[in-house]
């Protein structure tokens, strides 16, 4: 198993736009967005390719977890497929990623994000206490085989997962950009 996958579930939304599609992130998305792309690359998993639902809510997440890793915008393939998508959605998208992309971070939303961890994950998948696999912001980590179209229901093996208020002790410094060079989050 050489393939990564980081499966986050758009962060904390707000809900007062007329249309799903246009839900931006809240103050505690905003919070956390950044807190989880600085946990990405505090433990070496920057991702090679980035894709996400192009809905406002998981636009304004991967950016924010894009930029504390030092990853532009321009960099994130927008897939229309992942907005209300289903488990065979998100297959087919992850089946169309680059095959030289080992470590590829989706960016979607439940009950699709939460369909494909269990999916891939398995009957080895164990919830949580509250049971709540993947709340807002959340990052889950597999390992996969070397093939993004060869996905099956339990090739996944378990690394982590991840929620923002784990993260809740440490204190993410952000520096602003210099002239040659992109804005660094760091943990303390």
């Amino acid at each position: 198993m050489s393939r990564n996958l980081l499966i986050m579930r758009h962060a904390k939304s707000d809900w007062g736009a007329s249309r799903d599609f246009d839900r931006c992130l809240a103050k505690r998305g905003q919070h956390d967005a950044p807190r989880m792309g600085a946990w990405m690359e505090a433990q070496g998993l920057k991702p090679d390719h980035v894709v996400s639902s192009p809905a406002l809510r998981a636009m304004e997440t991967v950016t924010l977890a894009c930029e504390a890793m030092g990853i532009s915008g321009e960099e994130i393939d927008f897939d229309q497929r992942i907005y209300e998508a289903g488990l065979n959605d998100l297959l087919n998208v992850l089946g169309n990623q680059p095959q030289d992309a080992n470590r590829v971070l989706l960016v979607g939303h439940n009950p699709g994000m939460e369909e494909l961890v269990h999916y891939l994950w398995g009957d080895a998948v164990q919830l949580p206490p509250d049971e709540n696999l993947m709340p807002t912001a959340t990052l889950a980590h597999l390992s996969l085989p070397d093939d993004w179209t060869a996905l099956e229901y339990g090739c996944g093996q378990f690394q982590s997962i991840i929620r923002p208020r784990s993260l809740s002790d440490l204190a993410l410094k952000c520096e602003p950009p210099r002239a040659s060079s992109k804005k660094t989050c760091t943990f303390s």
